[in-house]
């Protein structure tokens, strides 16, 4: 893959995740949480809709962790300078898929817990959309960093919202546990993001604008329903994914010292995407 940043940055980078996510501070399925008080009684039907839709984005891991195998290949596929840039990244894939599988876990065990879905049910559930295929349809490295900040810090706010408006101790202690793993997941891409516009400036402007300009959050193009339940479930939190795209533009700000006309023009793109106020 061409346009990589050299190698010293993304060690640099995965180094600053691994140490802002020490072991000692890992949270497990099975002891986390006081599953015996879950009780989705205590949810909305519009709130029990909206843990089924996020456990099903969630599940999909196998198929986000896969993406970047695929494009960031750690074998003999590719040449020295690029496997070694790609095994420094692997230190932050395998890590970050632990975590998101967790997340996938717990909001399982949750439906199971409260009542929402029975374990043998919804693990079929899952796997109708689980056997799904899924890809980004990017060529440029960054574009992946770029789609994972705006999906990762949409998601950590999602958690949020929702955790906000539901009276459930336990659904509430798990949103709260996946919203700070989704922001750490946000800081690593962004300082990713940021060392690709230091590196390489307006050459990564035509890259991000793309992304944007076709964004989907994950399962969009093949969940059945998905855009329907999408809506319903935003409205039980007042949420829209483009609140995140601010964020976006505030890695750009920290990232360039001199603006560019090319770089001002690709902030001003972004805000003008956002749906929100």
């Amino acid at each position: 893959m061409t346009a990589l940043i050299p190698v010293t940055e993304v060690a640099a980078a995965v180094d600053g995740f691994l140490a802002a996510s020490p072991a000692a501070r890992a949270w497990d399925v099975e002891t986390a949480f006081d599953w015996a008080r879950a009780d989705a009684d205590r949810l909305t039907d519009g709130q029990r809709s909206a843990v089924r839709f996020v456990t099903l984005i969630e599940d999909h891991l196998p198929g986000y962790f896969d993406v970047y195998h695929r494009h960031f290949p750690v074998d003999d596929t590719v040449d020295l300078a690029t496997f070694t840039h790609n095994r420094e990244l692997y230190h932050f894939t395998v890590r970050w898929a632990l975590e998101e599988d967790t997340h996938a876990r717990a909001l399982a065990r949750y439906q199971d817990a409260a009542g929402i879905a029975e374990r043998g049910a919804l693990r079929d559930e899952l796997a109708i959309e689980g056997r799904k295929p899924f890809d980004l349809p990017f060529d440029h490295p960054v574009q992946f960093f770029a789609y994972a900040l705006v999906q990762e810090k949409a998601t950590q706010m999602y958690y949020q919202h929702l955790r906000d408006v539901v009276d459930e101790p336990v659904l509430a202690a798990v949103l709260g546990r996946l919203a700070r793993d989704e922001a750490r997941h946000f800081s690593f891409v962004a300082d990713v993001v940021s060392r690709y516009l230091r590196a390489h400036g307006d050459d990564v402007v035509d890259p991000l604008r793309d992304v944007i300009a076709n964004f989907r959050m994950p399962l969009a193009d093949t969940m059945r329903g998905y855009w329907r339940w999408a809506l319903e479930i935003a409205d039980v939190a007042s949420y829209d994914h483009t609140e995140a795209y601010e964020h976006l533009i505030k890695v750009i700000d920290r990232a360039v010292d001199a603006r560019t006309d090319r770089v001002d023009e690709l902030a001003r793109f972004i805000a003008e995407c956002r749906t929100v106020a």
